[in-house]
């Protein structure tokens, strides 16, 4: 076993660890407080070569593979949650679905403009009542005269203010109470698509989620996202990917909180001598960094097995589940370390504590992954 990584990927590691200092991390609590969203941060990320990072290069892609995706999404997220959840769905939501699933003609007209940055991934999945019983979907897309007619809601959609064009699930039929859900791609200025961004959050301020409205929105059927009744199948496997992109952001989120917590234990003195020479403290941080330490390996794990081509979907599952609530916990003693300046926005391990909560929701909750993992063990 070989825990080393490879040349490129150290490259990658160093080229986007400086970004992420330089030009991510100064304005990150301007950003939390405004809702300012990061457009510059992405714009410079896609003069990089970062916005299709994992994709063929033929579409404008790097051509890398999952465990460099995980590397940004971990570097990105140590610095501002909200850049590195922008990141990881606009490749492994908005990008993947579109890599995996459309023609070559869809990735030419679909997938290039997400490789190249001049439009951000996004993915239609979520209901007002179709949370984590995605199949309760009742968004329709019915089909008349070479054409899909879709009418529905979405919610709690990443990044669709500043996507060009986004694939939703529809059921695009149903007999005997069975649906049959299928994946459309549907440009988002089509007519009676409407994007709505008023959430008020508790916390990745500065990351777009919006509520997607469709009143007889038209589109071709050619914009089928692979089979017809496969949708359900599709956004499964989908979601798999999507979740390594969760686990690599709690990973960097807890890893952030971690260092301001070391530095600022190291700084503090209290009774006559640094806080981090009592034992109530260094064990804090033991074992913070012991279960940092253990949710990369997992995470990394998970991105090694889809790169070899082989089932990953419980490894997924479990590197999401468990840094997602190591990240919670992570960020949690860190505002604990810091005592009453780790109340304060100044000191920013309030913020991530905040953003870390959503990890534990998004792309399936902590207890879905447990019904997911239990299924999986056999249970």
């Amino acid at each position: 076993m070989n825990f080393d990584l490879t040349s490129e990927q150290q490259m990658i590691k160093k080229t986007i660890h400086q970004f992420a200092e330089e030009e991510v991390a100064p304005d990150a609590i301007e950003r939390d407080r405004t809702k300012q969203f990061p457009t510059d941060v992405f714009k410079k990320m896609a003069e990089m070569g970062m916005m299709g990072l994992p994709f063929p290069e033929e579409y404008g892609g790097g051509g890398a593979d999952t465990v460099s995706f995980a590397i940004v999404v971990e570097e990105l997220s140590r610095v501002c949650g909200s850049t590195g959840i922008t990141y990881s769905a606009h490749i492994s939501l908005g990008g993947a679905p579109l890599n995996l699933f459309g023609t070559e003609e869809q990735k030419e007209t679909y997938l290039r403009p997400i490789c190249t940055g001049e439009s951000l991934g996004a993915f239609g999945l979520t209901e007002p009542n179709a949370g984590s019983d995605a199949g309760g979907t009742k968004t329709t897309a019915k089909e008349t005269e070479g054409q899909f007619v879709i009418n529905g809601n979405k919610c709690f959609i990443t990044n669709a203010s500043y996507a060009k064009h986004l694939a939703l699930t529809a059921v695009t039929n149903e007999t005997s109470g069975n649906k049959e859900i299928s994946a459309i791609i549907v440009p988002t200025n089509t007519a009676g698509f409407t994007v709505i961004d008023n959430y008020e959050k508790m916390g990745l301020n500065s990351s777009n989620t919006t509520e997607l409205v469709l009143e007889d929105v038209k589109v071709p059927v050619e914009n089928l996202l692979g089979r017809r009744g496969e949708g359900f199948k599709q956004f499964l496997i989908t979601l798999d990917g999507g979740r390594i992109g969760i686990g690599a952001m709690a990973v960097g989120i807890a890893q952030g909180a971690y260092e301001k917590a070391l530095a600022y234990a190291k700084e503090r003195k209290q009774f006559g001598k640094s806080i981090s020479s009592f034992q109530a403290i260094q064990f804090k941080l033991a074992d913070m960094a012991m279960k940092i330490e253990l949710a990369r390996n997992m995470v990394y794990k998970a991105a090694w097995l889809k790169d070899q081509g082989r089932t990953f979907s419980k490894e997924a599952a479990m590197c999401k589940l468990y840094a997602s609530e190591i990240c919670m916990e992570v960020t949690s003693q860190a505002v604990q370390i810091h005592g009453g300046y780790g109340y304060m926005k100044e000191y920013q391990v309030e913020r991530m504590m905040r953003d870390a909560k959503l990890l534990e929701i998004g792309e399936g909750t902590s207890e879905v992954q447990r019904m997911v993992i239990s299924r999986l063990i056999g249970c």
